[in-house]
C-alpha cells in the first residue's frame, strides 16, 4: 500500500505545487498593478494513517494565503485625484451594472479597494482604472455638515457658483491725527474704494471719503457712482475718536461714537456705543437689482481692530474686505488629506461636496478577492467600519499619490525556484514509484 500511497502523495504534491506556481504567476503578472495585493501559498498536510507503529503517506493541499494588510509602495503622481492610504483600510467603491440615458445604475454589493488612481469621467463620477466608482459621504454645502449615515458614488457637479450680494464691508485703517496740509478735507478727502456685488454678481465701486472736522472728529461720506436711485451720495456719518463726550471714557485714538451726519444723513444708520461692542454704519444703494443695504464695520468701540486715529500725517489702509461673491464657473476638483472632495471655481471660491471615508476590517486578509483589485466582505473578515481618515485605526489619505502592488519580485522568483524544484521532485517520486512497480510485476512474472 505504501508504494501506491507514495504515488498518490506525489501526485497531490504536483497539484499543490501547480497551485503555488499559479499564485506566483498571478503575483508576478500584477507586480505593476495599482493597489494589487499578492497571494502567497500555504500547504496543508492530510494524513491517511499515523500511529506509533505505522505511517501511511497522506496528501498535501495548497491553499491561498491572501496578503491584503501589507501596504504597497506609495508613489507620487501628477494626477490630482490620485489617492493612496497610508496605513490600514480600504476605499469603498461601487460597480456600475448598466447605463440608462447616461445615468449609471449600481450593484447593491459593496466593494472595497486600495486602487486609488481615480479620474473624473464624462458624467462627473470619480472612477479608478478598474472602472469602480468611488463612494463617499455627502456634505451639506450650506453648513459643511457631513452625513455619515450613507455611502454613495461621488458625482461632481460642474454647475456655476451662484453670486452672493454684498451685505458687509469691513475696514481697518489708521486716520492721521494731524493730516498733511491740503488733505482730509471735504474737497480733498482721504479715500478708499471697495468693489461690491449686487444680487446678479455684477461688480460696483463704493467710495469711502474721510474728512477731518476738528481734533478727534471725522466725517466719512459714502458714494456709489452706479447708484440708480437719487444721487451717487449715499449719506455720511460723523465718527469721533476717544472723546469722553461721545461715550468712550478714554481719549486713546479709538472709536468713541458713530452717528449719522446732521447735514448729510442720506441712507445711513449707525450703531450705538457700548464698550467692546461693534461700531458700524449701514447704507443702502440700488444698483439696478433693488435696494441693497450694506453694513460698514469699523471695528469695536474702544478697540484697535478696525479704524483708529493715531499720530501721523498720512492715511494707512490696513484692510478693506467685503462678503460679496461674483458668479463662478467650474475650474476643477481636488481632494484633501482629510478626505474632503472640493470643487473649485474661477471666482476664487470652493465648495466641499463629499468626504471620503476609510473602511477598516478586523481581519482584512479574510476579504474575498474580486475583479479589478477589489474585495467584498465575508463573515471571517468582520463588519466593515467606515471612519474618517486617521481616526480609530484607519489610515491616512495621501493625495496626489497612488499605492503600488505589494508584490516583491525577488521573493516571487525565489518562491518560483522552490516550487519548480518541489514539482520536479514530486515528479521524480512518481517515476521512481513506477519503476518499483515494474520491478515488482517482473518478479511476479
Amino acid at each position: 500500500m505504501s508504494l501506491f500511497g507514495a504515488i498518490n502523495t506525489a501526485i497531490s504534491g504536483l497539484g499543490a505545487q501547480s497551485t503555488a506556481f499559479g499564485n506566483i504567476s498571478e503575483d508576478v503578472a500584477n507586480s505593476q498593478t495599482v493597489g494589487f495585493k499578492r497571494v502567497d501559498t500555504s500547504f496543508v498536510n492530510y494524513l491517511t494513517t499515523s500511529t506509533p507503529t505505522q505511517n501511511e503517506p497522506g496528501s498535501v493541499v495548497a491553499t491561498p494565503d491572501y496578503v491584503n494588510n501589507v501596504q504597497g509602495t506609495i508613489t507620487q503622481t501628477d494626477n490630482p485625484l490620485g489617492m493612496a492610504i497610508a496605513g490600514q483600510g480600504f476605499f469603498a467603491v461601487s460597480q456600475a451594472t448598466s447605463d440608462v440615458n447616461n445615468v449609471p445604475t449600481f450593484s447593491p454589493q459593496q466593494y472595497y479597494t486600495r486602487a486609488g488612481d481615480y479620474t473624473m469621467n464624462a458624467a462627473g463620477y470619480l472612477v479608478n482604472s478598474a472602472g469602480l466608482y468611488l463612494n463617499g459621504w455627502s456634505v451639506n454645502p450650506a453648513t459643511n455638515a457631513v452625513n455619515q449615515n450613507a455611502l454613495a458614488p461621488i458625482q461632481v457637479s460642474q454647475s456655476t457658483y451662484n453670486p452672493v450680494a454684498t451685505s458687509s464691508v469691513t475696514l481697518a485703517a489708521n486716520l492721521p491725527a494731524t493730516p498733511a496740509a491740503g488733505t482730509a478735507t471735504a474737497a480733498s478727502p482721504l479715500a478708499s474704494d471697495i468693489t461690491v456685488y449686487d444680487s446678479l454678481g455684477t461688480a460696483h465701486t463704493v467710495t469711502l471719503n474721510w474728512s477731518q472736522n476738528a481734533t478727534n472728529d471725522w466725517t466719512v461720506q459714502v458714494s456709489a457712482p452706479d447708484n440708480t436711485t437719487g444721487t451717487t451720495d449715499l449719506g455720511a456719518a460723523d465718527v469721533q475718536f476717544g472723546a469722553a463726550t461721545s461715550g468712550n471714557p478714554v481719549a486713546d485714538g479709538t472709536i468713541g461714537s458713530v452717528a449719522a451726519s446732521a447735514t448729510d444723513p442720506g441712507t445711513v444708520t449707525t450703531s450705538t456705543y457700548a464698550a467692546g461692542a461693534a461700531s458700524s454704519l449701514s447704507f443702502t444703494a440700488n444698483f439696478g437689482t433693488g435696494a441693497q443695504t450694506i453694513q460698514l464695520n469699523l471695528g469695536t468701540y474702544g478697540g484697535t481692530n478696525g479704524v483708529t486715529q493715531y499720530a501721523g500725517s498720512t492715511y494707512s489702509l490696513l484692510g478693506l474686505t467685503q462678503n460679496g461673491i461674483p458668479p463662478g464657473s467650474f475650474s476643477g476638483v481636488t481632494t484633501q488629506s482629510n478626505g474632503d472632495v472640493v470643487v473649485n471655481y474661477n471666482n476664487g471660491q470652493s465648495r466641499t461636496i463629499a468626504q471620503i471615508p476609510i473602511v477598516t476590517f478586523n481581519a482584512p486578509d479574510a476579504l474575498q478577492s474580486q475583479n479589478g483589485q477589489s474585495f467584498t466582505a465575508t463573515t471571517a473578515s468582520g463588519t466593515p467600519l467606515a471612519e474618517t481618515g486617521g481616526t480609530n485605526g484607519a489610515g491616512n489619505i495621501v493625495t496626489g499619490s497612488v499605492e503600488g502592488s505589494n508584490v516583491d519580485i525577488a521573493t516571487e522568483f525565489s518562491n518560483l525556484i522552490v516550487a519548480q524544484q518541489a514539482y520536479s521532485s514530486n515528479a521524480k517520486v512518481v517515476t521512481t514509484a513506477n519503476q518499483m512497480l515494474q520491478t515488482t510485476l517482473q518478479m511476479v512474472a
